[in-house]
């Protein structure tokens, strides 16, 4: 094994974090591998400084570490490639949403070190937020460089497998909630005659809170701090609570995490 990390699918994720493993120190551009058919893809991990190839079984013969990032339904037709693994040595990380480390394990066929990781989409901008589980037969240390890579890209954190249909309704889905909320206060602004400056506004704005929030004080409590008795944002809150929206959101991610339930069992 002559690759310490190699990618079968070279989409914008997988850039995302080879970008993050290069820019961090925690693997070198010439320590990787990729592997897709497009070619515009290649080009741009060769760019990078990663060797490229369009077919999976050359990355599967030569990394160490092997990332699927491909689509979901794609993992029977890897399923041969797969095969050729030698589990003693090779750990398979995914990144596949709804794949359980179970069907991995399944598609390979016999005791496959897996780990998986449920990412977000803001690892493209440094901002990732990734969950991390180790499979069945994977070792204590298999989900180390698992670990590295994602807090490259943001942060990372343990989780049992059981919790990742949550955290796939919390943060995965989660930035669709937060651009959800921007285009609606792009609407309102615009329709209060803001239209040349409500992208702005309304992204600043939402930087601004998160800022805040990562220092560690609770959405409540920052929230009541803005919120002056009988002033503008209280008019607001009113509103939104005489509508129960908390209830709607909270009920929303409530969905979205049985619909992830539903999706790993194959309905």
């Amino acid at each position: 094994m002559n690759h310490e990390l190699g990618f079968i699918g070279a989409g914008n994720m997988a850039e995302a974090i080879a970008r993050a493993a290069i820019d961090g120190g925690v693997v070198a551009a010439t320590a990787m591998l990729a592997a897709d058919p497009d070619e515009q893809r290649q080009r741009v991990f060769s760019d990078l400084g990663v060797q490229v190839c369009a077919d999976s079984r050359q990355v599967i013969a030569k990394a160490r570490h092997l990332l699927l990032a491909v689509k979901p339904q794609t993992l029977p037709a890897l399923g041969d490639a797969l095969g050729g693994l030698d589990c003693d040595r090779q750990v398979v990380m995914s990144i596949m949403a709804g794949i359980s480390t179970g069907r991995i394990e399944e598609a390979v066929g016999r005791d496959a070190r897996v780990v998986r990781i449920m990412p977000n989409t803001p690892l493209m901008a440094g901002c990732g937020m990734a969950a991390v589980c180790r499979g069945a037969h994977a070792r204590p240390d298999d989900d180390a460089l698992a670990m590295k890579l994602f807090q490259a890209a943001g942060e990372a954190i343990r989780l049992d497998e059981s919790l990742f249909d949550a955290v796939t309704a919390v943060s995965g889905s989660g930035p669709a909630y937060a651009f959800y909320l921007a285009e609606a206060m792009e609407k309102a602004a615009c329709s209060l005659g803001l239209e040349e400056h409500a992208r702005l506004l309304v992204s600043q704005t939402i930087r601004g809170a998160a800022a805040l929030l990562s220092r560690g004080e609770s959405p409540a409590e920052l929230r009541q701090k803005v919120t002056s008795p009988g002033g503008t944002t209280e008019a607001a809150v009113k509103h939104l609570d005489g509508n129960a929206t908390l209830q709607v959101f909270i009920n929303a991610i409530k969905a979205a995490e049985a619909r992830g339930r539903e999706l790993g069992e194959g309905k």
